[in-house]
């Protein structure tokens, strides 16, 4: 007995089966490696994206180290100030009452 012949169509044997089920096997493998990566850099973008908020927002509200110790400075510099427009003035006065005593005792 000899075996029927193939009828016109494509014949798929169980070894080419067994090949192409093993590719795309190691196909699902590679695209899985690269979604855990892209995983990853997302979590790391995330973990960026929040650090620069919480940045900005310490920013927007004076609360950094630096606008702290400014803001002291500024006020420090603004408590020394006054005395200057005090001693214009009582120079001022010094003056004209060192005029008009010059003046009666002539």
């Amino acid at each position: 007995m000899t075996a029927p012949p193939p009828e016109s169509g494509v014949y798929i044997s169980p070894a080419q089966t067994y090949a192409e089920v093993q590719r795309l096997g190691r196909t699902v493998d590679q695209i899985d490696v690269k979604l855990d990566r892209i995983l990853d850099d997302n979590r790391e973008i995330k973990a960026d994206l929040s650090d620069h908020e919480t940045r900005i927002r310490a920013l927007e509200l004076g609360e950094t180290e630096r606008q702290r110790r400014d803001e002291l400075r500024l006020s420090g510099l603004e408590t020394r100030r006054w005395p200057l427009p005090t001693i214009g003035a009582v120079t001022g006065a010094a003056g004209a009452v060192t005029g008009v005593v010059a003046l009666f005792l002539r």
